[in-house]
């Protein structure tokens, strides 16, 4: 067993596609999001797989696998897990595991990246303090989107490309969507008065929030999303310089990943084909 510890943004895809040349079994990502997608990036295409031990702000990834936030019930899961093979998003070529998006998500995802370059704490309620402060001045952008399987133009708060099922926290957006079916969730928050969101938020963390009339959701495979400017977006959480134009994709069951036997075995989980 060789541990490594990661030195700047990007260290932990060249440790993981280090590993992967050498054609080893299993590389575990200690982390959170960010730390998974740059590993799954590194393992993408190969025969080596991801396990994942959850340290971080949100752990999106790790509690739509139902991987425990314990460390101690994590590695106990994990040592009893199956390998399953799982998609994963692209957004303008490069990958995202669990959500990638555009619009407050992504400004907000921004803010709470340089809060943490600062020094300042991380963690759920940073994220909500910040989201409470950025969306009393955010502007709805207006969209373009087209995808393999509809179209939406008009005034959105969020466009959001989900191959998981949360951001993170218990924030659920698409409580339907599977990591392996070669698909991704699209869902769209339209504009509306903030404290009609605001009341509505909660469903995020009841699991009704396709109850909530401004939510859109439709599958797809690929899509193009365009704004009349620049815009900025994020993938599994990190931010990325603004662009007039996304392209999102998938590469189906790119990634071998742990999970828990629970997860890999339960009919309505985030799996449903074999390795």
């Amino acid at each position: 067993m060789q541990i490594r510890f990661t030195e700047e943004p990007g260290h932990a895809r060249e440790i993981a596609r280090e590993a992967a040349q050498r054609g080893d079994d299993l590389v575990i990502a200690v982390g959170g999001d960010g730390t998974a997608n740059e590993v799954a990036w590194g393992l993408r295409g190969s025969e080596t797989t991801l396990g994942l031990l959850p340290v971080g702000s949100g752990n999106g990834l790790a509690r739509t696998l139902r991987i425990p936030l314990a460390p101690r019930r994590a590695i106990e899961a994990l040592a009893d897990g199956i390998v399953r093979r799982i998609d994963l998003g692209l957004a303008n070529g490069r990958p995202f595991v669990n959500v990638a998006g555009a619009g407050l998500d992504a400004v907000i995802g921004a803010d709470f990246h340089a809060h943490g370059k600062r020094g300042g704490r991380r963690g759920v309620l940073t994220y909500v303090r910040l989201s409470l402060r950025r969306a009393l001045s955010y502007t709805a952008e207006s969209w373009s989107l087209v995808s393999d399987s509809g179209a939406y133009n008009g005034r959105a708060l969020i466009v959001a490309f989900v191959n998981g099922r949360q951001y993170g926290g218990g924030a659920v957006l698409a409580p339907r969507a599977r990591l392996d079916d070669g698909r991704l969730e699209i869902v769209i928050f339209e504009d509306a008065p903030l404290l009609r969101v605001v009341a509505n938020a909660p469903r995020l963390f009841l699991g009704s929030i396709e109850r909530f009339s401004r939510y859109r959701r439709m599958g797809a495979s690929s899509a193009v999303l365009t704004a009349p400017r620049p815009f900025e977006h994020h993938r599994d959480g990190e931010p990325e310089a603004p662009a007039p134009r996304l392209e999102v994709g998938v590469d189906a069951k790119a990634l071998k990943i742990l999970v828990p036997r629970r997860t890999a075995e339960d009919p309505d989980g985030p799996l449903g084909g074999e390795v």
